[in-house]
């Protein structure tokens, strides 16, 4: 018994050090994005250099479509057939993608493969912590909010990775992602600190692996959805800008114009969420099911329940929103922004501010 105790005591110091040590390795990730936006920005002779060029490539790309008529002298001759030009809807911009945080330079691109490349590292350490601390408590390694938050933040960095894996257009989220993991850890080991331990008998279940896991899933792929809402709003803005004459200032042209256009933001957001969102729907009936047997009732307002379901009626505006013709857009990126700050409130502020049922595990 008390070589298990120690093992488990040896284990859970494990689980600390790897958690500083990817800490650490975010840090230079972070200094690393950081460089790939700064080592990626063009100056404004750059820029009309580079569209210069571009401009008789696409030219060059563009297929060679003839007709040939017969002329009066009984002859043929070929002429070039006029090029049809397919507009917008109105009000719609048909506005390319931006070059990415590295700018389409090749010294950008160099840092932000370090960038990514120091990320995975992390990410890799980072899951080490959070299976060694799963071992030293002999249960899942989300009982308490340290646990959950270095948890959250290794599946949403996951997730992140995951998207780069599937060739996905999203190394622009690195810099935003790397820098609240930061915060998030930051947080956790600071004030969140909770030595390891065994569960209450409450929370001693199967379903705490089901749960628990997948309301954590479902707020890592929220968090990667409000980054790119966030984001969509400013490159709108910038865009609208831009079709209304005016001139932006350097700063939001050498790092929005990297951007991915508005539309396709927008459109990344609302897939992820919502993809998720039958996943969060999941994890509330989960958890209703888990107070049943735990508690002998499947509802009962308890202020986690009530903020969970508040977050997926905000969720189900937004989709709501988004199929409704004058919400399409800022109003429903708004309404998006809105359900993920509920999320937050229902992890941070109801588990330290209110006193509920969910309170008995400790931050």
């Amino acid at each position: 018994m008390i070589l298990a105790a120690e093992t488990n005591e040896s284990l859970a110091q494990m689980s600390d050090l790897l958690v500083y040590s990817s800490m650490a390795v975010y840090t230079l990730a972070f200094f690393a994005h950081i460089a790939e936006w700064v080592f990626g920005s063009r100056s404004k002779v750059g820029r009309t250099a580079a569209a210069l060029t571009q401009q008789p490539s696409k030219a060059a790309a563009a297929p060679a479509v003839t007709v040939q008529v017969k002329t009066a002298a009984g002859g043929t001759a070929v002429l070039d057939k006029p090029k049809v030009i397919t507009r917008a809807a109105a009000g719609a911009r048909d506005v390319p993608d931006g070059p990415g945080a590295a700018g389409g330079t090749v010294k950008g691109d160099l840092y932000g493969r370090i960038a990514v490349s120091l990320t995975a590292l992390a990410f890799l350490i980072e899951a080490a912590g959070v299976i060694t601390r799963a071992l030293s408590v002999q249960r899942a390694p989300w009982g308490n909010m340290y646990e959950f938050s270095t948890t959250f933040s290794t599946v949403a960095v996951g997730a992140y990775l995951g998207f780069l894996v599937a060739k996905k257009n999203v190394r622009w989220i690195g810099l935003p992602l790397v820098t609240t993991v930061l915060l998030d850890l930051g947080m956790a080991v600071t004030w969140l600190k909770t030595p390891s331990d065994q569960l209450v008998p409450a929370l001693d279940s199967y379903w705490l692996w089901i749960h628990v896991s997948t309301a954590i899933f479902c707020g890592a792929v929220f968090y990667l959805g409000a980054v790119a809402t966030l984001l969509y709003l400013f490159r709108d803005s910038y865009e609208n800008k831009l079709a209304n004459g005016g001139n932006p200032g350097s700063f939001a042209r050498s790092v929005l114009e990297r951007l991915p256009a508005a539309a396709s933001l927008d459109k990344f957001a609302y897939r992820v969420n919502a993809a998720v969102f039958p996943l969060w729907t999941f994890t509330i009936i989960a958890g209703a099911i888990w107070a049943g047997d735990a508690w002998g009732r499947y509802w009962g307002w308890d202020a986690k329940e009530v903020w969970s379901f508040i977050t997926w009626v905000g969720y189900a505006a937004y989709l709501h929103a988004r199929a409704t013709a004058g919400w399409k857009g800022r109003k429903a990126a708004y309404i998006a922004l809105i359900a993920f700050g509920c999320f937050l409130f229902n992890y941070y502020g109801v588990n330290i501010f209110v006193s509920s049922k969910h309170s008995y595990a400790g931050v």
